[in-house]
């Protein structure tokens, strides 16, 4: 029940737009879960769908109506936050990362293991300008986070070269 990439993609631009236009902040935040092919493998591909199926849940019960929770990958999720400030996008992404903790999945009787992610967080206009380049900050700020030890967040330190392709809003 989440959004795809491409709509993501879309509502990214085009929120960037509106938030350029009328000097609003912007934040998104990139998740991904833990060890999850190791769980996939210990656990079995349908122990992983209620994984993924229950953590779209939690994220659909954790947002705004104008925030866009998304799937963008496997195990990869974004949630686009309109109007958010970087500092409120990390409150945002702590309160995620403990609802996570908390989550107790049973599939088939069977308790599944604990469940931890690890977050990025990016906003506009500090992090970044257009789309792509802030999802790219926020990924990056992912990817250190799993570097770090995962089950934390990371917001994005500075503005990272932008993709040859993208351009500033307008």
């Amino acid at each position: 029940s989440l959004f795809n990439r491409r709509y993501m993609e879309e509502t990214l631009e085009r929120e960037l737009r509106r938030a350029h236009r009328n000097n609003l902040p912007l934040s998104i935040i990139t998740i991904d879960v833990d060890n999850f092919k190791r769980f996939n493998d210990d656990q079995g591909h349908d122990a992983g769908d209620a994984l993924l199926a229950e953590l779209g849940r939690l994220l659909r019960s954790q947002v705004r109506v104008e925030d866009v929770p998304c799937r963008v990958g496997g195990e990869e999720f974004a949630i686009v936050l309109p109007g958010a400030a970087a500092k409120d996008a990390v409150r945002r992404a702590e309160d995620l990362r403990e609802a996570a903790h908390r989550l107790r999945i049973v599939h088939r009787g069977a308790p599944l293991g604990p469940v931890t992610i690890s977050l990025g967080v990016a906003a506009f206009p500090e992090h970044a300008a257009a789309g792509e380049a802030l999802l790219h900050a926020a990924d990056v700020a992912l990817y250190r986070a799993k570097r770090e030890g995962r089950d934390r967040v990371v917001v994005s330190e500075s503005l990272p070269p932008a993709p040859p392709e993208s351009a500033p809003p307008q």
